[in-house]
């Protein structure tokens, strides 16, 4: 497994909510000399300083070059389909207590069932400031739930594929019970007890439902990873180690949105004010005035960074024949009118990927099989900026588990490091 590898892995661990990859990212960009800003407050930002901005579950980094007249950015998003806990979610069934949830994006529901599953997420603690309650990170770390199939012997269909029923067959068992138990405030008491505080002091949570369990590379030559979460957290990774490793002359900047996989239309998502609040607050503090700081937006470049569809071996019939990328061949240039790639933009990834020796494929839909929307076209509508999309193939996406391959983490990751540091 290469280093860019190894390091995805310990994202990929880590990053079991958005608060917590969020957290992961900050971490990382203090280890790495970066200082934290109040999006709220001013920005005493210099020449050659490095910062980051955390905003929730959404957060953006940036380094700050000597000629800084445009913006370089990187885009991904932390978020990922799977379940979200109800408040007062717990149910008695079959002498069992099992979880009320919601879907959170398009998650291919079937593959969640027979796994060992954890929560994460955050909690919202009483302080003396009512407008101001703690919000604590808390996540088991552990096998806490499990959602079981119905036997084969009472769904004879299930092997032609019969539907699930979100609020039937997804609801996760956590314990049996036995006669006389309450399940009155039972969850809201385990997240006390987590947090060690009182019970009647948590006033509400964020609470998601993760496959837990640890990537693996799997294949007689260890080249393919099997994991939760790749997407988007390849994207993550590889836009935080470009920005880490750059030494570019321009404003470079990487950004982490969330709710990408429910549209992006929230205060966190690249469908907001976020990103040009953060932008706009540096070009002021860096002496810029309004005209200048525009003329950083559309002389700037936009790298958005989200997982492509790679060929499937057993069903190539839903590939397009002659652009089809496939496992460890490289960086997806992704073209389609739902992406923000055109022909001149294409054509910087091209040759940037070209002179750096970075294997490069280009992706798009058969073309009556329209694919998804990334944060690109929405952060460069916004911004007036020219973009590319790009990213690593992928089998199973928004399956629980996913599958890559191993060598082209190191392939994206070299390209956001060589965006940030070409003149």
């Amino acid at each position: 497994m290469s280093d860019f590898s190894a390091e995805l892995c310990r994202w990929l661990e880590s990053g079991v909510s958005p608060y917590h990859t969020v957290a992961a990212a900050a971490q990382h960009l203090r280890e790495q000399g970066f200082a934290e800003l109040p999006l709220h407050g001013r920005f005493p930002v210099e020449r050659g300083g490095k910062y980051y901005v955390p905003h929730g579950t959404a957060l953006v980094a940036f380094t700050v070059g000597q000629q800084a007249e445009r913006f370089r950015i990187a885009a991904a998003h932390t978020d990922w389909p799977c379940l979200r806990v109800k408040p007062a979610p717990e149910q008695i069934s079959g002498g069992c207590c099992k979880l009320s949830v919601e879907p959170y994006g398009g998650a291919i529901l079937n593959t969640w069932l027979d796994r060992p599953l954890s929560l994460a997420g955050i909690a919202a603690v009483r302080t003396d400031d009512p407008m101001q309650p703690e919000l604590r990170l808390v996540s088991w770390d552990e096998p806490l739930l499990t959602i079981p199939n119905l036997a084969i012997h009472m769904n004879r269909e299930v092997n032609k594929g019969v539907a699930t029923k979100v609020n039937v067959d997804m609801l996760p068992l956590c314990r049996t019970v036995e006669e006389g138990w309450s399940k009155n405030g039972y969850l809201l008491g385990k997240l006390a007890e987590r947090l060690s505080v009182p019970t009647q002091d948590v006033l509400s949570f964020e609470l998601y439902v993760y496959c837990d369990e640890p990537p693996q590379t799997v294949g007689f030559e260890r080249d393919l990873l099997s994991a939760p979460r790749l997407d988007n957290l390849t994207s993550v990774h590889a836009c935080l180690s470009g920005l880490c490793r750059s030494n570019g002359k321009e404003i470079s900047v990487a950004v982490l949105y969330d709710n990408e996989e429910i549209g992006s239309n929230t205060r966190h998502g690249a469908d907001s004010a976020m990103l040009q609040i953060v932008l706009e607050k540096l070009a002021l503090a860096l002496g810029m005035d309004r005209a200048a700081f525009l003329d950083a937006c559309t002389g700037g470049f936009l790298l958005s960074c989200d997982v492509a569809h790679a060929a499937h071996p057993n069903h190539m019939e839903f590939a397009d024949p002659s652009n089809a990328p496939v496992l460890n061949g490289g960086v997806a240039l992704k073209r389609s009118p739902r992406y923000s790639s055109d022909a001149a933009t294409c054509a910087v990834i091209r040759s940037l990927c070209e002179k750096h020796g970075i294997p490069l494929q280009s992706y798009m839909n058969r073309a009556d099989l329209p694919g998804g929307s990334t944060v690109g076209s929405m952060a460069s509508a916004l911004l007036a900026m020219p973009a590319a999309d790009v990213g690593v193939p992928i089998l199973a996406m928004h399956s629980a588990r996913e599958t890559m391959g191993a060598r082209d983490q190191e392939a994206l990751c070299r390209l956001c490091e060589a965006f940030f540091n070409e003149d």
